[in-house]
């Protein structure tokens, strides 16, 4: 009982309703003006319904009416946009002939039971019936009064599933086609991948800047030598002054859709990463082999992060180490390895996102990374292709 009496509470009960009357109004205006064709309202609805501005009038309409919760939604079963192609056009014509078809038998519920309800009353009162209506010619009595909630009640009936009928017509015949819906998915896929991008390159930049500002803050305090901590502030300086550019970069890209992801750094600048740490007490070889400057934007920048991401991890987890880098550019691949011994809660694979991301960036220009425990350290291996696509 309970289920049956719920759509009753609902406000888009009404709004629902509301939207199947508004036709009513236009068609009386049209009988008004044209009494003898009465039909003729439903060829009008094919030129109109053609026009790709009409789609976009009733997709609005429908989003606010039919249903309000939805509406504003990227995701929302009812779309709100002008007609595009013939075939939405020609599904926003059956649109305008079953809203009206709909609107017909809202209408006439609307008017004529809420009179029989209304004549009901009179009869019961010792009025009489009315002859316009649908118990005309009986005899007054007063428990027709009882009986006047009954047509109120089929009024009811009648509104909320003609409302149903009406919202799945327009799900089907305003909502977006496959095409558009995959076009869509598309869209968000894009969205969220950038989005993870943005998020993967705040969180090597800052995350770095800030792991070595505290790695020197720490080692100067406890160094308790002005010279050593001078040397570190400056180092705070210089990685922060980094980090900023960094963070300037990614916020051009969210304030401005087409500024160039090509000012991001690259490999070629891998120097600028390992002298930091070195500044930050870790004990850094490196060794370079291949044309690094020649390596292909997209794969240099996501090298860089991952280099950047990986030293990051040592001063955190390890802090002043012995840290082998090797950087090896040949037979169409970017080798990247960094390793240090296994101490300190490094030990942990896949402890927070940095060892994530890592691995996502490989996995997005088709090459792979490894990270873990091996012979006694800890290593990050990433074989990324030149041509990004394999």
């Amino acid at each position: 009982m309970r289920r049956l009496l719920r759509p009753l509470t609902e406000p888009f009960t009404y709004t629902r309703w509301l939207h199947m009357l508004i036709p009513c109004a236009v068609g009386s205006v049209w009988l008004f003006i044209s009494m003898d064709t009465p039909w003729a309202l439903m060829i009008f609805a094919v030129p109109v319904g053609l026009v790709p501005g009409m789609r976009l009038a009733e997709g609005v309409q429908a989003q606010l009416l039919l249903m309000p919760s939805e509406r504003g939604r990227p995701d929302a079963a009812i779309s709100a946009a002008p007609a595009e192609t013939w075939a939405a056009r020609w599904r926003t014509v059956v649109w305008l002939e079953v809203r009206l078809l709909l609107s017909v038998v809202a209408g006439f519920a609307t008017v004529w039971l809420s009179a029989t309800a209304v004549d009901l009353v009179l009869t019961a009162s010792g009025s009489g019936p009315s002859d316009d209506w649908l118990i005309r010619g009986v005899e007054p009595h007063w428990w027709y009064a009882l009986l006047a909630p009954v047509p109120l009640l089929l009024l009811l009936a009648v509104v909320v599933i003609c409302g149903e009928v009406i919202t799945a017509a327009a799900r089907r015949l305003l909502g977006p086609s496959p095409v558009e819906r995959l076009t869509a998915l598309e869209e968000r896929t894009e969205q969220l991948l950038e989005r993870n991008r943005i998020a993967r390159e705040l969180h090597d930049s800052i995350g770095h800047a800030l792991t070595v500002a505290v790695v020197q803050a720490g080692a100067a305090r406890a160094a308790n030598d002005p010279a050593f901590t001078e040397r570190a502030l400056a180092a705070i300086e210089e990685t922060g002054r980094a980090a900023l550019d960094d963070l300037e970069r990614v916020l051009r890209v969210l304030r401005e859709s087409e500024a160039p992801v090509g000012e991001r750094p690259t490999l070629a600048e891998a120097d600028r990463l390992l002298d930091s740490a070195r500044g930050s007490g870790a004990k850094v070889d490196a060794e370079v082999s291949g044309p690094v400057e020649l390596v292909p934007g997209p794969v240099s920048r996501e090298g860089y992060r991952i280099l950047q991401e990986s030293l990051t991890n040592v001063l955190r987890h390890s802090g002043s180490v012995p840290v082998r880098v090797r950087i090896t550019v040949a037979d169409g691949w970017l080798e990247l390895e960094v390793t240090n011994p296994l101490t300190g809660s490094i030990g942990t694979p896949g402890r927070g996102s940095g060892l994530r991301g890592i691995r996502e960036r490989a996995a997005l220009l088709g090459g792979k990374a490894k990270t873990g425990p091996y012979d006694g350290e800890w290593r990050v291996h990433a074989s990324l292709p030149l041509d990004g696509l394999r």
